[in-house]
């Protein structure tokens, strides 16, 4: 067998694979995008049920086509405090039988279904080209995906096809029966699956062997020993995404492993106990012979699917009632830092592991952006306070307060451009759109809140005195925003637009009561009764904190049709 030969036989699987790989990112993404809103749906309904945990995590790994989707995500939505350690280990455990369905369309590859995908494949092209909804070319996306997938498997299967009378396949057999023993075996799986970080890849190439005769090491048990290699190898995946990352992201990741990695021991001493166990078992239920197709027998690439689902399917079963154990595990092997809360980060909680679905990636934004507009508003309420106890001590804890809002914003801001490249849902677009405004809104009741310590400190320095008259009704002024405060977060975090209408009716309370102050004001200057000097403080404090609650109440808008300008455009 010549060099040029090999070669050609490495470049064939390689472009095979290639293709392959690019075929299952492409239907991970777009089934992603059509299952627009159900993944983050199904993720908040993260119950303390261990079997709703485990449904959940096949649902969304047969829905994000790859098992490292859902469990990177899930490792973000537990660094951002989102989901318990309970709750992901079930979620984790259902990834790993979700992930199963892949082996068996991969052991499909080579049958008479595959003509029915190239078929597919260029309907879903043409879908995707010619259709103006949006919805319809993403379908078509998926098709055509799952088109690509079996062309990449095509590939691989003609490269490891040969006669069985050939140098070449002499050649290559000569190769794999090389190494036999089960730990090596057990070694490469891990190792081949971590460089590719797809678990899904490897299965695809084995299956592609088996189904083309080739055997490897002494056959029987010798290549569920790399499937099972592979199911640990693609936990490196989730152990580099949390790299980084809190400490609970840190043992959600190593909760994972420790899965694989028990499961791993159990059926490795049951498949080095029982040698017999791939002719016994697996051909018992599969026998080979049974469905030849283009001179190939399928049945051993569909004997790999099956024992892929019992080694998932069966660790699940043995270890869903130790969830707690794992969890006490992962806590004790993984101490958490304790953090002074002036070093805490707004914002931290923004994961890039969720940009990998938008519509999940959204929901937490708007959750996290909830705290910043909290922590915005708490700045507004200190300086409020100590404008009434003139206390311009405050001024430095708001100022630094100011920083870390900045700072959030630019965080947020950077996000949000980060999962607009992300996204081509319009109505993912048009939430990002709203949401930089937020920020922009937040921002400037922080700017207020600064506002009001400076007019504190003019109010020191000049000595000046307004009347127990004028601070009981800014008093009460301020209690309305406040309670417009309470209402525009309720508003922001539920998308509850039924509340619009008392939101704007006391909005409309504030703006009387400035109108009415000022009117006050005035007429009190005119009397003689107050002090001109005092104008300048009164009527910019006044405006200043009608101007905040302008912006608490473009918050809560920000969630109507149309967002904050389509309501600028009605007033």
């Amino acid at each position: 067998m010549s060099a040029w030969e090999i070669a050609t036989i490495i470049f064939e699987i390689l472009g095979g694979m290639g293709t392959f790989l690019i075929g299952m990112k492409l239907l991970s993404e777009n089934m992603t995008k059509l299952a627009h809103g159900k993944l983050q749906k199904m993720l908040n309904k993260t119950a303390d049920s261990r079997f709703a945990g485990v449904g959940i995590g096949a649902a969304v790994t047969v829905l994000g086509q790859s098992s490292a989707f859902t469990t990177v995500m899930v490792v973000g939505l537990v660094n951002a405090g989102i989901m318990t350690l309970f709750q992901a280990t079930a979620i984790i455990m259902g990834a790993n039988i979700g992930t199963t369905l892949n082996a068996w369309v991969i052991a499909l590859g080579g049958s008479d279904i595959t003509v029915v995908f190239f078929v597919l494949a260029a309907v879903g092209v043409l879908m995707t080209m010619f259709s103006k909804k949006e919805r319809i070319a993403t379908l078509g996306s998926v098709i055509a995906a799952f088109g690509i997938i079996f062309v990449g498997l095509k590939f691989m299967s003609g490269a490891l096809t040969f006669d069985r009378g050939s140098e070449a396949y002499a050649a290559v057999s000569n190769v794999l029966h090389v190494i036999k023993n089960p730990m090596l075996l057990l070694i490469i799986g891990i190792l081949i699956t971590a460089l590719v970080q797809s678990s899904t890849a490897v299965n695809a190439i084995i299956l592609t062997m088996v189904s083309s005769g080739l055997t490897i090491g002494d056959g029987g048990n010798a290549t569920l020993y790399i499937i099972i290699g592979s199911n640990i190898g693609t936990c490196v995946t989730a152990l580099i995404s949390s790299l980084g990352a809190g400490a609970n992201a840190k043992r959600a990741a190593l909760i994972h492993f420790l899965f694989n990695l028990f499961g791993a021991i159990i059926f490795m001493t049951v498949l080095v106990a029982w040698p017999a166990f791939s002719d016994t078992v697996l051909n018992g239920v599969i026998p080979t012979g049974g469905m030849i197709f283009e001179g190939r027998d399928m049945a051993p690439g569909m004997q790999i699917a099956l024992f892929h689902t019992l080694f998932n399917t069966v660790n699940t079963l043995l270890f869903l009632p130790f969830v707690k154990g794992f969890v006490w595990i992962a806590e004790h092997l993984i101490r958490e830092k304790k953090q002074d809360e002036a070093e805490i980060e707004l914002y931290s909680e923004l994961d890039e592991r969720l940009l990998r679905s938008p519509s999940v990636a959204l929901g937490y934004m708007y959750q996290e952006t909830g705290k910043v507009f909290s922590y915005a508003m708490a700045e507004l309420d200190r300086a409020f306070e100590a404008f009434l106890k003139k206390d311009v001590s405050s001024a430095e804890e708001i100022n630094r307060r100011n920083a870390r809002l900045a700072a959030a914003n630019m965080k947020g801001v950077s996000y949000l451009v980060k999962l607009t490249a992300q996204t081509s849902v319009i109505e993912d677009e048009q939430t990002i759109s709203d949401l930089h405004y937020v920020l922009n809104d937040i921002m400037r009741v922080g700017e207020l809140a600064d506002n009001v310590t400076k007019y504190t400190r003019r109010t020191v320095e000049d000595k000046l005195v307004f009347s127990d008259e004028f601070l009981e009704m800014l008093s009460a002024m301020y209690e309305k925003i406040q309670h417009l405060y309470a209402i525009s977060l309720d508003i922001f975090l539920k998308k509850d637009v039924s509340r619009l209408g008392e939101l704007d009716a006391l909005e409309d309370e504030v703006d009387s009561d400035r109108h009415e102050l000022i009117h006050a004001h005035i007429n009190r200057l005119n009397e003689g009764k107050c002090d001109p000097t005092n104008s300048s403080v009164f009527i910019n404090l006044v405006g200043n904190l009608e101007r905040a609650a302008d912006h608490i109440t473009y918050i809560a808008h920000s969630v109507e049709e149309g967002g904050r300008e389509a309501y600028l455009a009605k007033v």
